[in-house]
């Protein structure tokens, strides 16, 4: 059973570290902290993802930016409360971490899979220049009763197919994680730079249910 729950949600990550260790939260006495990892697009730009590592998978007290680091984990979300509501924060969380050199050819640089459930309607939308997009929020199942809820973007004839899933399908999802700035509104005149974190879908489908 606990398998095949790490199976619906895997990530490969590779790129450059760009931070040290930041402490996150402990669990029965165990530290997690984030570490900040520039992963480089084709397209020449980047997307830079935070990675939860526990202290026992390395030694968190060292500096490794500069270097690189091959990261295979799962997407997960949690509520963080903050302004009189939750914000949902999502992270790579690391079941194997390695600190290396120079990447290998073979290690996949940004890679998800995600097995998981519709959990409110697709919102299918046009860009100004007339681009097709779909926004799809995925319920991934997690061990003890816990999900992750991550949020999924369709481009295209994807977007398209995307626009007719119903609320509790069962939807799977192949693609990458991508960061986006945003300037979030304070007041009339403060704004603030955050970071949004979200799937770039390359393929999906749509199975029958359970």
């Amino acid at each position: 059973m606990t398998d095949k729950v790490f199976d619906n949600n895997q990530v490969s990550i590779a790129g450059e570290v760009v931070s040290e260790f930041t402490f996150s939260h402990d669990v029965f006495g165990e530290g997690f902290y984030v570490l900040e990892v520039m992963v480089s697009r084709l397209s020449n730009s980047y997307d830079l993802i935070p990675v939860m590592v526990s202290e026992r998978l390395i030694d968190v007290k060292q500096d490794f930016r500069g270097k690189f680091t091959e990261v295979i984990g799962q997407f997960r979300s949690y509520n963080r409360h903050e302004e009189n509501k939750n914000k949902l924060v999502l992270s790579v969380f690391a079941r194997e971490i390695r600190i290396v050199d120079e990447l290998s050819d073979n290690v996949k640089p940004n890679h998800i899979f995600l097995d998981g459930f519709v959990c409110k309607p697709p919102v299918y939308r046009k860009t100004p220049l007339g681009r097709e997009i779909a926004d799809v929020l995925l319920a991934v199942n997690r061990p003890y009763g816990k999900s992750d809820y991550i949020p999924c973007i369709c481009w295209g004839r994807n977007a398209r197919y995307a626009e007719s899933f119903a609320v509790g399908g069962h939807v799977q999802i192949w693609g990458r994680i991508q960061s986006r700035e945003y300037q979030k509104k304070l007041s009339d005149t403060d704004f603030e730079k955050r970071i949004a974190y979200e799937v770039s879908v390359s393929k999906l489908e749509y199975l029958e249910e359970y």
